[in-house]
Order: structure tokens, then sequence, then C-alpha cells
């Protein structure tokens, strides 16, 4: 991806929808109630609060950043109609749309995007903190412009602004208050297309047509309804019999997937996480014996058959991980890779710890934290205590629910478990906040497992402040080496969630974040 010094225009990602619809010979239709499914529930639909998978997916609907990003991710006007950046690379000029009103009427100004970047989104989201510190200044010209200064040129720093990882919040429904608990986060209110309407727990979340919406026309559904359903064999029958329209993300198992594939009324799509190349791994806390020592972790990242996983588990959805960056995105090095499923030498790897077998065959036994999203994971788990069984180790599985688990994980109540981080399109954004010891936390998605190397700290350092893409490339294959052979954490899987849809839903999927887009487009064919 090159981010150009150029100016964008609003007009052209709608258009180019709206022409591939009618050169397909379907024009937009308005009116229908999109049904849709969501697993699991999640606590709140406010973005920065919480920022959890199924968060995403619908609070999307209602909020918007100033981009959004192609499958090349080169970046979109949405909220910011046109954008300038100046040649040293350090002041990001945005010209705003100037007809955006909030869900209760209010207009949105440069007042409200200054907030959301400068203060609500680095308080409640670690993620924004650690890039939005790099701004010097923030100014407001008038209601309809913003001027980011920064301390120093940041290369990936436009890929902050899209709606999943900074949206635009009503500075008057949060100033002054708990930005967690203000009213606001149960009532969420964006500039979307759809505002929210009603949430019944367990049941479904409701979301109806804004009529005040920014652009003229749209968007074209009525509403749309997420439908908690937690059982996955239901997910896939309402499906089937058209009961819903769309499925996302973890709502349909893995081995669902070849099924409904089959299925003439549906399309199965694999693309729209471009900008997001989700990266699962199993998460160990190194404060948790014998898990501190390298050789312990190399042993079980030996231990896992990946292409099993992929394969058997997973039915091809996916491809084996290679390291800490994704292949899919930036700066990824070809050269650096995973050693490979090797039983026997984990074994070795074990003995050499000093971590022998007892009478039953037993080196040590650690906690497994399962990830409460579907079945699949559940699944993944019983593998993994097979494998594991193999060098000696006994992995005890524990169940929980989402919010537990994110509780736990954020302070760091687990011995292991399995996390799937987004790499929002480099690894500065997405990566390093894993790895660095300065982002040990006790909050979910930050450096929970307490890895920690001075010699990987500098190199995120000197591939953030790099402004040459070539020094960052420099930097990122030196730290990808240092993680694999510390193996911070077992990666294992480079994941590809299917979208799913009726072939009466049109534009589902039409930039590189997929169902994480506003959905100002999507229609029903009668």
């Amino acid at each position: 991806m090159t981010i150009r010094r150029r100016t964008m225009l609003a007009a052209a990602p709608a258009l180019t929808t709206l022409a591939e619809a009618r050169a397909q010979g379907v024009a937009p239709r308005r009116g229908g109630t999109l049904i849709t499914m969501l697993t699991p529930e999640p606590p709140v639909l406010q973005i920065g609060v919480n920022n959890q998978g199924p968060t995403l997916v619908i609070a999307t609907k209602m909020f918007q950043g100033l981009l959004s990003f192609s499958p090349t991710l080169e970046p979109l006007p949405v909220l910011a109609k046109s954008w300038t950046i100046s040649p040293d690379g350090r002041v990001y000029t945005f010209r705003l749309q100037e007809n955006v009103k909030f869900h209760d009427g209010r207009p949105m100004t440069a007042d409200d995007v200054i907030f959301s970047i400068t203060k609500f989104h680095p308080e409640v989201a670690p993620r924004a903190r650690a890039i939005f510190a790099l701004i010097d200044n923030a100014a407001a010209p008038d209601a309809h412009t913003v001027v980011f200064t920064l301390k120093q040129a940041f290369e990936p720093f436009l890929l902050m602004f899209d709606g999943s990882a900074a949206a635009i919040v009503p500075k008057h429904l949060f100033d002054g208050l708990d930005y967690r608990t203000a009213p606001a986060v149960q009532r969420p209110v964006g500039t979307g297309p759809f505002r929210f309407a009603e949430w019944q727990r367990g049941n479904f979340v409701k979301l109806d047509r804004f009529e005040d919406y920014w652009k003229p026309g749209q968007p074209y559904l009525d509403s749309i309804i997420y439908r908690v359903v937690p059982d996955s064999q239901s997910r896939r029958l309402a499906l089937e019999t058209g009961q819903a329209q769309l499925s996302q993300a973890n709502d349909i198992e893995p081995f669902d997937v070849p099924a409904l594939r089959s299925r003439p009324n549906l399309e199965v799509a694999l693309n729209g996480w471009e900008y997001f190349s989700p990266l699962a791994w199993i998460e160990l806390n190194h404060r948790v014996a014998p898990l501190g020592d390298p050789r312990v972790r190399q042993a079980l990242s030996m231990a896992v058959d990946r292409n099993f996983i992929v394969q058997r588990l997973w039915f091809g959805i996916g491809r084996p991980a290679t390291g800490p960056i994704a292949s899919s995105s930036r700066f990824h090095d070809r050269n650096q890779r995973l050693p490979g499923f090797d039983a026997r030498a984990a074994n070795a790897l074990l003995d050499a710890a000093g971590l022998r077998p007892n009478a039953q065959g037993v080196r040590f036994t650690i906690k497994h934290l399962v990830l409460p999203y579907s079945e699949i994971w559940s699944r993944l788990g019983e593998y993994l205590r097979q494998a594991f069984r193999q060098v000696g180790v006994t992995l005890e599985l524990e169940s929980t629910d989402a919010g537990s688990w994110a509780r736990r994980v954020g302070n760091w109540e687990y011995d292991t478990t399995i996390n799937f981080l987004y790499q929002f399109g480099d690894p500065t954004l997405g990566v390093e906040r894993s790895y660095v010891t300065s982002n040990i936390q006790r909050v979910t998605f930050t450096n929970t497992g307490g890895y920690s190397n001075p010699r990987v700290d500098a190199l995120f350092a000197a591939a953030r402040s790099a402004s040459v893409a070539a020094e960052r490339q420099a930097a990122f294959s030196d730290v990808t080496k240092l993680l694999i052979d510390d193996m911070a954490q077992i990666w294992l899987m480079e994941m590809s969630f299917p979208t799913i849809h009726d072939r009466r839903l049109r534009n589902v999927v039409t930039t590189g974040l997929g169902v994480h887009s506003s959905f100002d487009d999507v229609f029903l064919t009668s």
C-alpha cells in the first residue's frame, strides 16, 4: 500500500459502487429489513469502550470514521471528503463533509473530530492512545476543517482513521463525563446510516434507517436486525431457509461452509478482511511456569501441526501462520518462517529444559481458557490437548463466556488461551502492541502475555519512527526473527472469515473492511 500525498474526492466510491450495480442490471432498491446474526452478544455497542469483534460488526453501521480503505488499502473518503499531507509528512489537513448530523440531530463539526481523536479514543483504547500520542497539535481553522500536526512523520497515520479504530463520537454527549459509563454508551449516537433503535438482551439488536443521513437517498435498507443465536446449527439453518440473509465473522462454523457453498440461494465470500488480516495464536502467560522459558514455548510450537488445523478443522479457510506478521500485511518477510511440526524435536527441547516426564509420562500441567466465540474454538482446544499430550504436557480446558474471557485475559488470570488480533494494515498499528514492554497492561488486547525483550522494543521503535519504507522493512524483518526465536506467542493461523449472504443481498463486501463498512449502499433485490 502506498498512501499518496493527494486530495481524494468523496463521490468516487459511491459512484463506483452504484455504477457496478447498474452494469450488472440491478439498480439499488430502497426498502426492506436485513436479518442477520450475531455471536457472541457484545457487552456494549460503543466503539472504543469495547473493541471486540461483535461490537465492531454492529457499531460500524452507527458510527463512521474519516476514511475507509479499498481492498488494496488505498484510503477512501467518508466523513472527510478530502485531505492533504504536507511534504514533510507531519501535517494532515482534512476537509469534512458539510451536512453531517449525529442521530440526535446535532451537526458534526471539527470540534467533534478533534475531541474523538485527541480525547475520547486515547482514553478508552490502548491502540489509539499509542498512535494519537504522536499528535503535537490539533486545530480547527473552521467548522469543517481539521489540521493534525505530528511530532514526527508517521507513515501509517492515515490507517488509523477508519470507523472501527477511530469512530467520530458526539463531543456534547461525552465531554466532562466518564467515557465508559456515559449514558450514550448504552444508547449509541453516531453519524452512520443506521441509528440505534432497540436492544433486547439475549434476543436481538435493531437498527433503523437514519432519515437525516448525509448521503442523499441512502441508506437503502429500512432496518437491520442482528439476532443473537447462540447455537451454531440454528445459525446455519437460518441461512439455508432464508430466515436470515447474512452471516459474518464467527457466525458459521468452518465445518459448515462446504455445505453452504452448494446452496443455490447463498453466496460465500472470503474477501473483505484485507484491512484487518486477523492472525490467531496460542497466547501464553509468560508469568506462569514453565511458560517463561523460550525452550518450552518453542517445544509447544513444534508440537502443533498448523496444516492439520487449517485443513481439518477450518476446512481450508485460512493459511498456516508463518510468524507474527500476516503474509497479507505490509512488511511481511517471506524469508522468516516458524519451525515446522516436529514432536521429536519438541520432546528433546523439553528434556533440555529439565522437564522430565513423571511415571505417568507427564512433564507439567497447564490450563487453557477456551475462546468462547463458537464451537470451532472448543474443537481447537481439544486438538491442542491431544497435540500437547504427545510431548508430555497436560492441557486442562476451561470454559467461560465472552465477557469473563475478556476480563480474565485483561487481568492476566490465565495460563494459555487463544487470541486473534487484527493487524490494521501495518505492524506498527496491529502487531507492535502485543510485544512491546511499554504495553504490558491489565487491559485486553495489549501485551497481556507479559513478553519483554529490549531489542524487540528498540526495533519496533525504529520501525515506528522511520519515514522510508525500506528502513521500516529492515526493522520489521529483524523483529520478526527475534520474536520467532523467542516464540513470544505460538502463532497458528492467518484467518479468513466467510461472509455468507443471500444472493438477493447486494454490495455486502465492497471495501477492505468488508462487513465492517457502513452498509449505506447495501440493498435487497425483490
